[in-house]
């Protein structure tokens, strides 16, 4: 069976899967970012993800939802879909924070709107995810484009990665911490 993926548009959906996709596209507009977007198959797993890199040119992204023991301290987690994510490298990374591991999927629609499958660094538009921590790998940081998930399981959006940092994540209050 073949994954789905369409060719790039450069317009905003026409009808807005949820209250996230439709505050990204309303945030590119609003700030003057150029994009390109595929509509998908659900793209759940990173090999489902394969099939859109191919479309782009460019990798997508892994963003992973994290929290403490407690769940009162999160994390959305860029980093690439081919280095595994090891909890004790993460927290002395980021100056020893207590042990974390994935939060639920409840927490995850909560605070950042989306549905597993769907975690997103774009999350940071909307006010609930305001006391989510960022954090991306350097490396992603480094590279020109940046592709990821628009909040739905079945469109995917590229940017330039400095319109990302120098636009986006400004424009939400958010900091975000590199490592």
């Amino acid at each position: 069976m073949m994954f789905k993926v369409s060719a790039p548009i450069t317009s905003p959906p026409d009808v807005f899967a949820t209250p996230l996709q439709q505050a990204v596209y309303e945030s590119f507009s609003h700030l003057d970012i150029p994009f390109a977007r595929v509509d998908t198959d659900p793209g759940i797993t990173m090999e489902d993800c394969r099939h859109i890199d191919e479309q782009f040119g460019v990798r997508i992204v892994k963003t992973v939802f994290l929290c403490n023991r407690q769940q009162t301290l999160f994390w959305l987690y860029v980093t690439s879909d081919d280095k595994p994510f090891v909890t004790r490298e993460f927290c002395a990374a980021l100056g020893g924070i207590p042990r974390v591991s994935f939060s639920s999927a409840e927490k995850l629609l909560e605070l950042t709107g989306v549905q597993v499958g769907a975690t997103t660094i774009l999350s940071a538009v909307l006010p609930s995810c305001a006391p989510v921590q960022l954090v991306m790998d350097q490396s992603i940081a480094c590279e020109p484009w940046f592709a990821c998930t628009d909040g739905t399981p079945t469109c995917f959006v590229k940017i330039r990665t400095e319109d990302l940092l120098r636009k986006f994540i400004p424009a939400t209050g958010h900091s975000l911490t590199l490592i």
